[in-house]
């Protein structure tokens, strides 16, 4: 059974459980969760067995800022301003603060 996942396609992946309870996780399943080296991941299990699995990619604190969900909803917001146009040129910095003011 194919599962799409982050834009890629798993398919049965497996690992073998080793030595101190490691695992090396398959390429494909590392690309679908988007973590790489010293990410954490994150599992869980239903009563019924069933496991989720979650990459948690580890940010600087130093950016998190940018992670924030006021941040991200600024940069939404200036993105859907850039596709639909909505920008605006100056030739110098005065033009551009007096433009600013405006608003």
């Amino acid at each position: 059974m194919a599962t799409e996942v982050g834009g890629h396609c798993v398919t049965g992946a497996t690992a073998i459980l080793r030595t101190n309870g490691q695992i090396t996780l398959p390429k494909a399943i590392r690309a679908a969760l988007g973590v790489n080296q010293g990410d954490e991941i994150e599992f869980e299990i239903t009563g019924a067995g069933e496991v989720t699995v979650h990459g948690l990619t580890k940010i600087r604190s130093d950016q998190a800022w940018f992670w924030t969900p006021e941040w991200q909803e600024g940069e939404r917001r200036s993105s859907e301003d850039i596709a639909a146009g909505r920008t605006a040129v100056h030739e110098d910095t005065d033009s551009m603060f007096a433009h600013l003011d405006e608003d």
